[in-house]
């Protein structure tokens, strides 16, 4: 008998009321904005109240060795890990981003977690949910629109065209429209000029949205965002062009958290979904602050590997909010580990190598350097670190017992195997208890990377040789002189959010391990001024993707009642 479909399992469980969610938080029904039965919003009023009137809960990261095609199961391990405390007895609720329509219908499929570890609605979840990145989509191109309209009506601001750097975003992988040519077919359509076109997630009002403490604070922000230079070099923002306030209507209903529930009931905060990779890889400020105040341990999961998510967590989303991680989880599997060692390789469309399948303890333990350098990233911060070995049925004790001594070695405080997947909340008791037990004792030892003077190029380097374990930086001449430009402008102050390949601690993808001895290379670095971050882009980092040669969007229709199929 085949295990069933991640959409299928979704599909057998009747969602509880998300009135009786909310309430089981403590949250009143004016505070609870409805999108139907199982799906609703929380105000901003109510994130305010409970916060004044209730203690904070601990907070746990959960995150990850460095990526294979295998996929590791950090959502479904976040998703387990916060049933698996719901079933000890811990109030527990999860925080995650909602994901793009890019990699839904690409080349990753649903991001709801999986197996028994899942939230629902699962299609809802995938599928616009309350339609907060098409709210992001519309107020950045609103920008983009009014910024072509003033040059069109005579540029009375002086802005110099080749210096424009603010794209057009859609929320769908298009290769085809990277860069593009805007205004032509005469006068009336407009200047002609190049323009970039990038997917909403990486645009920088998704990041402004996850990073804002209030409607006030997301207005403020909007209203720094540099979009070109004018002709004496000066900076030209959103307030100038007097567009940051249109922009703040449109994202008025999106700055409020999402409220769902994972397959065993428990609360699951969904909210902004800004890229790993390309932009800083975690939900947002303020649903991970409603859920601090309403649970007793919150569950939040940051993009990718440590080296992506986590450092982004810790030096820009923790930098921005206040909050202080309590506990780290390190999500690993035995398959990964064995690629990561050198075993395997992965053909799309082919049956799973043998050799992933087939114990392999030496494999396991070249590939634990991986593990072992993620697990290090995290100790720097001093946020003590449980590793989750997410359980396959091939995987065998020797291999397990090889992952526990090699990750205390390297500073874990626990290695547990989890079978959150197929036994759900039960399969992570034991992790939730290991978590419990970190977070209770964290001593308050949480540090920065960085401080906030330190020079941008400094900050740079200081990610590349401590986070990825490069021996230095390469910078092309347009990023050397986007840095000057930059502390020029005043921003020498603000933290650094490196966009590079997520698949290698590198830059470079095919550099599997732990790599030593190479140079980062940084071929350009921009400015998200609203957003309170540079982003340096290492490598060949693109912040448009592009489709697969099948695209999992093929496979994703309706059957003959009307309902998603397809999904996973």
């Amino acid at each position: 008998m085949s295990f069933p479909s991640d959409l299928e399992i979704a599909r057998s469980v009747t969602p509880r009321p998300i009135a009786d969610v909310a309430a089981d938080l403590g949250l009143r029904p004016d505070e609870i904005e409805y999108y139907g039965p199982t799906k609703a919003k929380v105000t901003l009023a109510g994130v305010e109240r409970v916060e004044r009137e209730r203690p904070r809960g601990k907070y746990v990261l959960v995150t990850a060795i460095t990526p294979t095609p295998l996929g590791e199961g950090k959502t479904t391990t976040t998703v387990g890990l916060a049933q698996g405390l719901n079933r000890i007895g811990r109030n527990a609720s999860v925080a995650i981003r909602q994901p793009s329509l890019g990699p839904v219908f690409g080349i990753k499929g649903g991001a709801a977690g999986g197996g028994y570890s899942q939230i629902i609605p699962m299609e809802d979840f995938n599928l616009h949910l309350t339609g907060d990145i098409h709210a992001i989509s519309a107020a950045h191109n609103l920008a983009s629109a009014f910024l072509d309209n003033h040059l069109h009506h005579g540029n009375a601001l002086g802005i110099d065209p080749f210096s424009i750097r603010w794209p057009r975003v859609v929320d769908i992988s298009d290769r085809a429209i990277r860069r593009t040519v805007i205004g032509l077919g005469g006068k009336d359509n407009g200047v002609p000029r190049e323009a970039e076109w990038v997917i909403t997630v990486a645009s920088e009002v998704m990041a402004i949205l996850a990073l804002s403490r209030d409607l006030f604070d997301l207005r403020a922000r909007l209203g720094r965002i540099v979009m070109a230079t004018d002709r004496d070099g000066k900076a030209v923002t959103a307030e100038d062009l007097r567009v940051a306030g249109a922009m703040t209507v449109l994202l008025r209903d999106a700055i409020k958290p999402n409220l769902l529930q994972t397959l065993e009931g428990g609360p699951a905060y969904v909210h902004c979904g800004p890229f790993a990779n390309i932009a800083h890889g975690n939900s947002s400020i303020i649903a991970d602050r409603v859920a601090l105040s309403t649970s007793e341990i919150v569950v939040t999961e940051a993009g990718f590997g440590a080296d992506m998510g986590a450092e982004k967590f810790f030096d820009i989303k923790c930098r921005a909010s206040g909050l202080r991680p309590d506990a780290a989880v390190v999500v690993a599997t035995v398959r990964a580990l064995k690629m990561h060692g050198g075993v395997g390789k992965i053909v799309a469309g082919k049956p799973l190598d043998p050799a992933l399948t087939t114990e392999n303890v030496e494999a396991v333990r070249r590939g634990a350097a991986n593990l072992a350098k993620h697990i290090g990233i995290v100790g720097s911060y001093g946020v003590p670190v449980i590793v989750a070995m997410n359980a396959f049925p091939t995987d065998t004790p020797a291999e397990f017992e090889a992952i526990r001594e090699l990750s205390l070695e390297a500073g874990a405080r626990d290695a547990v195997v989890t079978t959150n997947f197929a036994d759900g909340g039960r399969g992570a008791e034991a992790l939730a208890a290991a978590v419990w037990d970190a977070a209770e004792s964290a001593g308050g030892a949480f540090r920065l990377l960085y401080p906030d003077e330190m020079p941008l190029r400094e900050k740079i380097e200081t990610i590349a040789t401590r986070i990825y374990g490069a021996d230095g930086v390469d910078f092309a001449p347009a990023a050397t002189k986007a840095l000057a430009e930059y502390e020029g402008f005043g921003y020498g102050h603000l933290p650094v959010c490196v966009a590079k390949t997520h698949l290698s601690l590198s830059h470079d993808p095919n550099l599997k391990g732990r790599p030593t001895g190479f140079r980062l290379p940084v071929r350009d670095v921009r400015l998200a001024a609203g957003a309170g971050f540079i982003y340096p882009l290492a490598g060949d980092m693109r912040t448009m993707p592009g489709l697969p040669s099948h695209p999992a969007g093929e496979k994703i229709d309706i059957d003959a009642d009307g309902n998603v199929v397809g999904l996973f």
